[in-house]
């Protein structure tokens, strides 16, 4: 893990390019992305339908910075799917899995955006997500640092997790006093940070995993019956800037430690698998050309782990041989 020091008072230009990252449409989608999956869950084109929402001016969608989260599902034997609706009329019976990644309200710049930031989905979008859920549906739900944490806030909060939209670092001292953050975030399983279980301990192949890197995104808190995954350790700070990547010496800060990056929980006869930062899922370039997310060090194992995320939402749906999905509740009856 490195560490890169910066002025107290740090703009967004300043600070992603001490992290070797990009704020806003600076990063790219890694078009040389190569899944390198040797492993396969199902036959190609055979798998669980994965359906990616790219309905609510997404910041990942799988024609851009979710190219390589595609591509290492299809290299996994899933059937990918964009979906371009709003959640209310209700989601398709043939997606297994929905994926929001980084919903917005608009297509406005993030420094326009009014505080607190508006909600992406309507509340009949959210009703009707939460009876998804509830009947037999999963959702993998990925909201980032602020804006991004705000805009899925109330839709979080209907499936028991808390948000808080700001950014989740570790702060460290530099040169002079000056700020500095570490990047990536390494949780890993020797000190508990990386917890235990169906999605880490080595049941759908691959070997136990052992460390995940996330590359600064938000903290949230679960209420009670969620399985956390990744546990935000001692030192962790959430910033609440009043706009995105701008902080000074007067940004509030809360302590986090204990606080959650990645969690999961049943409900009712679905899945809900919720995470605080998207880059882990994909892999993406920034302005100064390195890399962010599945193929950059210290995230080795995040391939592995991001395969074993969606197996675990998916891991009672199955495939005919004309390739439409339905879902076997563990009973063996017909899910929906």
């Amino acid at each position: 893990m490195r560490s890169f020091s910066l002025p107290l008072m740090l703009t967004a230009a300043l600070l992603m390019g001490g992290f070797g990252a990009d704020n806003g449409g600076a990063q790219v989608q890694d078009s040389e992305f190569r899944p390198g999956v040797g492993d396969s869950r199902f036959p190609a084109g055979k798998g669980p339908r994965i359906c990616q929402d790219q309905g609510h001016f997404n910041f990942h969608r799988l024609d851009g910075r979710f190219h390589a989260f595609g591509e290492l599902l299809r290299a996994d034997g899933y059937q990918l799917e964009p979906l371009n609706i709003l959640f209310d009329a209700g989601i398709p019976q043939r997606c297994d899995v929905l994926v929001i990644a980084n919903a917005q309200p608009s297509d406005l710049p993030w420094d326009d955006y009014p505080r607190p930031t508006p909600s992406a989905f309507s509340k009949a979008e959210m009703a009707a997500l939460h009876d998804w859920v509830a009947g037999g549906g999963n959702l993998l739900l990925i909201a980032d640092h602020m804006p991004l944490a705000g805009a899925s806030a109330d839709l979080a909060t209907a499936f028991g997790f808390h948000f808080q939209d700001g950014f989740a670092a570790r702060p460290t001292a530099g040169q002079g006093g000056a700020q500095g953050f570490t990047m990536p975030d390494l949780f890993r399983a020797e000190d508990g940070t990386l917890a235990d279980g169906p999605i880490t301990d080595g049941r759908y192949g691959g070997g136990r995993i052992a460390q995940v890197a996330t590359f600064i995104g938000q903290a949230f808190q679960a209420e009670p019956g969620a399985q956390p995954l990744l546990v935000l350790p001692p030192g962790f700070v959430v910033l609440m800037p009043d706009k995105p990547w701008v902080f000074t010496p007067q940004t509030p800060r809360t302590p986090a430690a204990g606080w959650l990056q990645g969690a999961t929980r049943d409900v009712g006869l679905g899945r809900v698998a919720v995470f605080g930062e998207a880059a882990m899922f994909t892999s993406q370039i920034a302005s100064n050309g390195q890399s962010m997310g599945l193929d950059a060090p210290g995230a080795e194992q995040n391939r592995l782990f991001v395969r074993n995320v969606v197996r675990w939402l998916s891991e009672r749906s199955t495939t005919d041989p004309e390739g439409s999905s339905k879902v076997v509740q563990e009973t063996g009856g017909p899910g929906r």
